[in-house]
């Protein structure tokens, strides 16, 4: 069962990597630079899902490393 476990935590953690990797970056390092425009923009379509995506994973992540916990 601890195999299982932590095979699907390695599996869900290159995902979340992936997901995180994917999200569009606002203005990257001009924002550090006082560059940062204050515009307020809602997430549409993919952008929308891919947020989500990252949510669901983050929590699947957190409830394999706390179930990985209680089954050693």
């Amino acid at each position: 069962m601890k195999n299982i476990l932590n095979i699907i935590q390695i599996v869900i953690s290159i995902l979340l990597i992936i997901t995180v990797l994917m999200q569009q970056k606002g203005s990257g390092l001009g924002s550090a630079f006082g560059g940062d425009s204050a515009v307020y923009r809602t997430k549409r379509g993919a952008e929308k899902f891919i947020f989500r995506l990252t949510i669901a994973l983050a929590i699947l992540f957190l409830a394999t490393a706390l179930a990985s916990i209680f089954v050693s």
